[in-house]
């Protein structure tokens, strides 16, 4: 029997996250990607004519122009959403597989929302946590981060890989100076908190790969739940089956001590660490911010939205 042929459309496709989506999908079987001449590659007539003929159609465009583009969309035309714009609305799924309940509406929505790449790793670790009663909503949660330049596009990529950048490139650099990150709604809200956390990403010299860190004192955690072990085994059971997420047992670390930030650049999945004493924990979620926090994850979710196997062209 022939398997069927799906048409996508990717807007946006020679920006990082489209063109790393069209090498996951260029050798799928099954998946034409529709492309558009140079001529109207930016024209909105011609874009929403793909979006119609395509089967799903995925973008990798800044937030006004995803809006404007979803907006003027047919009602039915199935759209996932690279972008910041749409990943807080109930009328969009929010595009992260693995949480509880997420995969259902993702498969059933002509609308998704694919996950920050920082959010991916917080949630992962928040999330869970407060749907279990393990940390209170009101709880004042602070996340630390560290990524690659790749996740500043296309402007950041060339000034890390120009010749005669300035010499502080060479250092870690903290930026979002005034606590205010694009992905912080999204963290917020879909993790149940009543405030945001303090965020505090860090960008490096590496290309692509993440780690993301909610340290917590064992006094933030509801009865019951004040020990890293009961915490990794909680984690082991919630992600239970998942092909794309690894759980490790709770104080497992590299040899050396040290958790490498770049470890899963070019893979699509994602791990989590649960480490630190009796009184003070620290957890992890490690992936790569091109991957499983971007397009392996708008992959992950168009496989969802076709009915397709989940890791189809995911990178494992």
């Amino acid at each position: 029997m022939q398997e069927q042929t799906y048409t996508v459309y990717i807007d946006g496709a020679v920006g990082t996250t489209g063109l790393q989506i069209g090498q996951r999908l260029a050798a799928q079987p099954g998946i034409e990607v529709l492309q558009l001449d140079e001529a109207n590659r930016k024209e909105l007539p011609a874009r929403l004519k793909a979006v119609a003929k395509a089967d799903v159609s995925i973008l990798c465009l800044p937030d006004d122009a995803a809006r404007e583009l979803a907006a003027a969309a047919p009602a039915d035309a199935k759209i996932i959403d690279a972008s910041t714009a749409h990943r807080t609305l109930p009328s969009w799924a929010y595009g992260f597989a693995e949480l509880k309940g997420r995969r259902s509406k993702i498969a059933g929505s002509s609308r998704v929302a694919v996950p920050g790449c920082y959010a991916t790793g917080f949630l992962a670790l928040a999330a869970p946590l407060v749907e279990a009663g393990a940390l209170p909503a009101s709880a004042t949660l602070f996340c630390h981060a560290v990524s690659g330049y790749s996740g500043g596009g296309k402007q950041m990529i060339a000034g890390y890989e120009h010749l005669e950048r300035p010499l502080e490139y060479d250092a870690p650099r903290q930026y979002a100076l005034t606590l205010g990150h694009k992905h912080l709604p999204e963290m917020q809200a879909i993790a149940g908190l009543a405030a945001p956390p303090v965020f505090c990403p860090i960008v490096a010299d590496y290309y692509s790969g993440m780690l993301v860190s909610l340290p917590l004192d064992i006094a933030q955690l509801n009865a019951g739940w004040q020990s890293g072990a009961k915490l990794a085994e909680y984690f082991a059971d919630y992600y239970a089956g998942e092909k794309l997420i690894t759980v490790h047992p709770a104080g497992a670390a590299p040899e050396d001590g040290m958790l490498a930030a770049n470890t899963l650049s070019g893979r699509d999945t994602l791990e989590i660490f649960t480490l630190g004493n009796d009184r003070q924990l620290l957890l992890a979620a490690r992936l790569d911010n091109l991957g499983k926090g971007a397009a392996g994850a708008a992959v992950q979710c168009m496989n969802l939205v076709l009915g397709r196997e989940e890791v189809a062209g995911l990178k494992l």
